[in-house]
């Protein structure tokens, strides 16, 4: 499904390419949004508790259709088995957070002409894809006291082989841009992740064996490992996580953008009079 997604962008790029006006210059800028997780402490897509985000924007203008953007961004994730209506999530009580720092490079097409300077394309909706590299820790408070979960090895990761913690992922986005002047420009974005760990949440497959993992992490790690507090609830193999369905984050994004570059003059009106 995602090659199919991507190869049908390219084919509406490729019916484009043909008399596109070229536009020279670039665009800097910065925004501020929202971030939301999505795994398996949040398995039915709740907008509810999102995440501050921000960031700063370099875009390269191919073209009033195409262009190339660059982003560094910051964002907050979380999730907690406690705002889930399954039994077994409920029961299960875990709970994370995690901060983003990510590295995104996309290509945009927009459906319609956008040429800076101008009275006329000076608005389009964009639909864009893409490859971002980011770093992640999740994180649990519990009793005032902060862990971070991937030193304990909660689903019986041998020392040394705790899940990495920078990942990649797919883009797939799209959004609005409209200029409110020559040289400014508003753009308002939503973007999806798929990326290729499922660890963001630090649980994707089964519980351990509770006596190897107190012998190499200790108490804190069988405590983390099981918040469940019912005993008997996390018997080594049983499920944790879904390990078939990897994690996703999305942004949510309001930016503001300064246009470098040449400004094209208006054409002269041809009923001029001398």
């Amino acid at each position: 499904m995602k090659f199919r997604f991507y190869l049908f962008i390219v084919i509406i790029v490729s019916l484009y390419s043909e008399n596109l006006k070229s536009q020279d210059g670039f665009e800097l800028g910065g925004w501020i949004g929202m971030s939301n997780y999505f795994g398996d402490l949040n398995t039915t897509f709740n907008l509810s508790k999102p995440g501050l985000s921000a960031g700063v924007n370099y875009r390269l203008l191919f073209n009033d259709r195409l262009a190339y953007k660059a982003s560094l961004s910051f964002g907050s994730v979380r999730g907690d088995d406690n705002d889930s209506s399954n039994p077994f999530e409920h029961d299960r009580n875990l709970s994370f957070r995690s901060p983003i720092y990510d590295l995104t490079n996309q290509f945009e097409f927009n459906f319609l002409p956008y040429i800076h300077g101008t009275s006329t394309d000076y608005f389009t909706p964009y639909i864009a894809v893409g490859l971002s590299i980011f770093y992640y820790n999740p994180t649990a408070e519990i009793d005032g006291k902060k862990y971070n979960l991937r030193e304990y090895g909660t689903e019986g990761q041998a020392l040394g082989e705790e899940y990495f913690q920078f990942s990649s992922g797919l883009i797939t986005g799209g959004g609005i841009k409209w200029d409110i002047n020559h040289k400014l420009s508003v753009n308002i974005e939503a973007s999806y992740r798929f990326i290729f760990t499922d660890y963001l949440d630090d649980v994707s497959t089964v519980y351990p064996n509770i006596g190897e993992l107190r012998s190499i992490r200790g108490e804190e790690g069988v405590m983390l490992s099981d918040r469940s507090g019912i005993p008997g609830f996390a018997i080594q193999g049983k499920q944790r996580g879904n390990s078939r369905d990897s994690d996703k984050y999305s942004f949510f994004s309001a930016s503001l953008m300064y246009y470098f570059g040449k400004l094209d003059c208006p054409e002269v009106n041809r009923f001029s009079f001398k």
